[in-house]
């Protein structure tokens, strides 16, 4: 089961890494979780270098995707060649998008009449690509998820996981990463806005 984080020059580093650490605490034997990028480093918003661990092609064939954000989405958003090797489809994929990232997924036009979430800086552009915003930190429908604001990773994340290993196995990550004195009722939380959204669990591999 391999999960890739679309991550690009400019990346939140909230966005992709909250989402690997989180991802990596399945330990099911064939989980992989990647950064995926059209390079093989890129630097975040505040100067992180990281090497990538999955190309974007390999990202198009994963089992689910989340797209990171970033100061350049506008700039991805608007280079015909780089979203040209963003195949994605909903239809063999988990795909989710954390704040910008929405707007990538709206001009693959793989949102559909969906209204989806997306940081307050954002807002304007995804509306500009023609998506309603809600104003809410995760939405969900079928194989595509969407969250606003930085530490809305942690549910997408979630998602992911309650999606392809089990709503448990969702539980039991949230709830690890958790503040102290707050496990329960932050974990509560978090299930709340997800657990609608996880039927058709797919099983791993």
């Amino acid at each position: 089961m391999h999960i890739a984080i679309l991550t690009f020059e400019g990346y939140n580093e909230l966005d992709s890494l909250i989402a690997l650490g989180l991802l990596n605490r399945v330990k099911t034997p064939g989980w992989r979780v990647s950064i995926a990028s059209p390079s093989s480093q890129v630097r975040s918003m505040n100067g992180v270098l990281i090497e990538a661990q999955a190309s974007l092609q390999e990202a198009c064939e994963a089992d689910a995707v989340i797209i990171g954000s970033g100061i350049q989405t506008r700039q991805i958003a608007a280079d015909a060649g780089l979203m040209a090797q963003l195949r994605l489809d909903p239809a063999r994929q988990l795909l989710g998008a954390q704040c910008s990232g929405t707007l990538l997924l709206a001009k693959l036009g793989l949102l559909d009449d969906l209204p989806a979430c997306t940081d307050l800086t954002s807002k304007p552009w995804v509306e500009e690509a023609g998506v309603r915003v809600l104003n809410q930190p995760f939405a969900a429908r079928g194989n595509v998820a969407t969250a606003g604001g930085c530490l809305a990773s942690i549910y997408l994340a979630a998602w992911v996981i309650g999606r392809l290993a089990g709503p448990q196995a969702a539980r039991d990550a949230v709830h690890y990463v958790a503040p102290v004195g707050e496990k329960d009722e932050y974990t509560d939380r978090a299930m709340r806005h997800i657990s609608p959204h996880l039927t058709g669990v797919i099983p791993s591999a």
